[in-house]
């Protein structure tokens, strides 16, 4: 019978990092580690969900294709990384079993079977399961950014914790693109809302919920998260293990060398 896994919150990295060489991996160097890591910390999944910052729509949607293609969405890069395979399964099954749950839940969604993986995916799996042999499907956000439909997104998707699927929300706890390479604010913003991140994540699971329904409070919230794309997937992690504590796996406090970055588990 399948263990019922734990959901985690992990923060991704910039583009196709795994897929480079030279300084642009060795960058990703701590964020690497606590990646490799992760398989021996728990159960083989018989599938992963991952709910990534890279796709949103109207409604929510679930990538339902049995061999997904790759989505390329970055620009600047090398031609080499514009043929990249992360060739792991699709899970139609499960997609159907995801999108059967919306629907009784009363929120709208619908199947996707042309949806490839973003670099929200294949950057973590990459490194988590190189072998590519675990199932993998993705759901996307709501692109209206609701912190409370996207803690009960969660809330639906938990019971398939309960057979073996691994919930990853895929994102970064600092998203500022205008300030990430060199604005002189990114260490103090990212470091504020880092720590009120974690001081969050790990109160108990009432007060957690209702803080990050009231994220745009938080110190240094809106020169982090300018848009709420990369910090909406921590929602549905957080949803999907309401009621069980949650700690930091990996935290980096010179990330691209001044920016404080983390990773989270709950259950």
């Amino acid at each position: 019978m399948p263990t019922r896994l734990p959901t985690f919150y992990l923060s991704h990295g910039g583009g196709p990092w795994p897929y480079m060489t030279g300084e642009p991996r060795r960058r990703h160097a701590a964020l690497e580690a606590s990646l490799r890591a992760l398989p021996a910390l728990i159960a083989r999944p018989e599938a992963i969900l991952v709910v990534s910052g890279h796709w949103e729509e109207r409604e929510f949607a679930v990538m339902a294709g049995a061999s997904p293609p790759m989505v390329y969405d970055y620009y600047g890069f090398p031609e080499e990384l514009y043929h990249i395979r992360y060739p792991a399964p699709g899970a139609p099954q499960l997609a159907g079993r995801a999108h059967a749950l919306l629907r009784q839940s009363g929120l709208a969604a619908h199947l996707d079977e042309g949806r490839g993986f973003d670099h929200g995916t294949y950057s973590i799996l990459a490194v988590a399961y190189p072998e590519a042999d675990v199932p993998v499907i993705q759901v996307s956000l709501r692109s209206d950014y609701d912190p409370q439909a996207h803690l009960r997104l969660g809330r639906v998707l938990a019971p398939l914790r309960e057979q073996g699927v691994l919930i990853i929300g895929s994102g970064s706890t600092y998203h500022n693109l205008r300030q990430f390479f060199r604005g002189e604010r990114r260490r103090q913003d990212s470091a504020q809302f880092d720590g009120w991140l974690r001081e969050t994540l790990e109160s108990t699971p009432l007060e957690r919920t209702a803080r990050l329904l009231e994220w745009e409070r938080a110190p240094a919230a809106r020169a982090a998260h300018p848009q709420e794309d990369h910090l909406m997937p921590l929602h549905v992690a957080v949803g999907a293990a309401e009621q069980e504590p949650g700690r930091t796996v990996y935290r980096q406090d010179d990330f691209f060398g001044a920016i404080t970055m983390s990773s989270h588990r709950f259950g």
